[in-house]
């Protein structure tokens, strides 16, 4: 069988989920499971002929196995709301679904756009996520920056899609803060701790990697600034760790 189920995680998405919705028009089924949004997300998909799933967000990868288990077709293509299939991944895909070559799932690459700016290095020429897979195969691990396990190869589309990642400066800093109040989380369930290596020379290390080692400098200012809420992203993630360990400390006093 080679129809497709296409999934798009939402959380107050009113200003990408329409044009989300009309990239993956090529599938068979569109599912948009979503964290209880504020805004008109919803509203604005009901216009649509998706099916629609409220879910209390717990971590990201069990938002999406969730969804994915809800699929009805085998082939699931997992869209980010910020992202867009273009014409000429459109045309991959429904190539691949058709002669997968025994590969389960397939990575595409991401043209990354920052402010409504391409983005051309900082760490982003080499993007790539996998988006196309076969349920039966893959699922997605990790409770941040989740990635796909599979139980089979992977290949990959020359096309790449397009990552309107951040629309403005304080929505980049307000998604570093989530995502490092999630990692905290993570790393205090581990029973990590701060030390001064994490405060001091991971935030700068941080820095140095995106800006001179990624060649985010020839991204001019934006370079600059994707480097540095980088090394504010790894701090702050630190610092939040820190303060619970502190609280849970005095709970166990």
């Amino acid at each position: 069988m080679t129809k497709i189920s296409a999934i798009i995680p939402t959380l107050n998405e009113e200003i990408h989920i329409a044009d989300a919705i009309k990239s993956v028009g090529f599938a068979d089924e569109i599912i948009v499971i979503d964290s209880f949004s504020t805004d008109k997300t919803l509203e604005i998909a009901k216009k649509y002929n998706v099916k629609i799933i409220k879910r209390k967000f717990d971590d990201f990868s069990s938002q999406k196995n969730f969804a994915i288990s809800q699929a009805n077709y085998p082939w699931i293509y997992l869209l980010d709301a910020d992202e867009r299939v273009t014409t000429e991944v459109e045309k991959e895909i429904l190539e691949a679904v058709k002669s997968p070559n025994d590969f389960v799932g397939f990575y595409v690459r991401r043209t990354f756009y920052f402010c409504g700016k391409k983005v051309n290095y900082s760490g982003f020429q080499r993007d790539k996520v996998v988006r196309l897979f076969l349920k039966e195969h893959c699922k997605y691990v990790g409770v941040v920056h989740e990635t796909i396990k599979t139980s089979g190869y992977l290949g990959f589309f020359k096309s790449k899609i397009e990552h309107y990642s951040y629309r403005n400066y304080d929505h980049y800093i307000s998604k570093l803060n989530h995502y490092a109040s999630i990692r905290a989380k993570e790393l205090h369930g581990k029973g990590k701790k701060v030390n001064a290596y994490h405060v001091l020379i991971k935030p700068p290390a941080r820095f140095v990697i995106h800006y001179f080692i990624r060649l985010g400098f020839l991204d001019g200012f934006t370079g600059f600034l994707v480097a540095k809420t980088q090394a504010y992203g790894v701090l702050t993630r630190y610092i939040k760790l820190w303060l619970l360990n502190k609280k849970y400390s005095k709970n166990a006093e």
